[in-house]
């Protein structure tokens, strides 16, 4: 005898949400691999434009741990896009400055990211575009601004390798 599946009383949120980000993602990363950098990268480089910060503190912002980011600003690095620099605040602390070849290909890379978005948008209304990304932001800066402590922790889904 084969069980019944219980009846769907509400759009399935958590797929929504999880398939739309990683199409998204998995278009992000295509587009900004055209000028060979990642979403990681791009995430430094701007977010180190934007004013002195630590390797710590553009892992906190990029929601990456310790060993990728490392391995990204070692990337930036040898690619000429940033360095290690002594922090002006704290001689302590060593901060990512972006390089001018970096921060050319930043602007590059925030036009992508934008048309990215607006694709994505696209298909929708313009209310709609308002409404959603209204709506997005606060359950972001409310209800799911912070991932619940849980027995097994929940995973990010992977990239598919192709």
């Amino acid at each position: 005898m084969t069980a019944m599946a219980p009846t769907r009383t509400a759009p399935d949120l958590s797929y929504l949400l999880d398939h739309t980000s990683h199409v998204l993602r998995t278009q992000m990363s295509a587009a900004l691999a055209e000028i060979g950098l990642t979403a990681r990268m791009h995430c430094v480089l701007v977010h180190a434009l934007e004013e002195e910060r630590t390797q710590i503190q553009l892992a906190e912002i990029g929601d990456m741990d310790k060993t990728t980011m490392v391995v990204t600003v070692d990337a930036l690095e040898s690619a000429g896009l940033a360095e290690r620099r002594p922090s002006s605040r704290d001689r302590r602390a060593r901060i990512i400055a972006v390089t001018e070849k970096g921060a050319r290909l930043a602007e590059r890379s925030q036009q992508i990211v934008d048309r990215v978005h607006d694709d994505a948008l696209e298909s929708l209304p313009a209310d709609d575009r308002k409404v959603l990304l209204r709506a997005l932001g606060q359950l972001a800066g409310a209800h799911l601004a912070t991932p619940t402590e849980g027995p097994a922790s929940a995973r990010r889904a992977r990239q598919s390798k192709k």
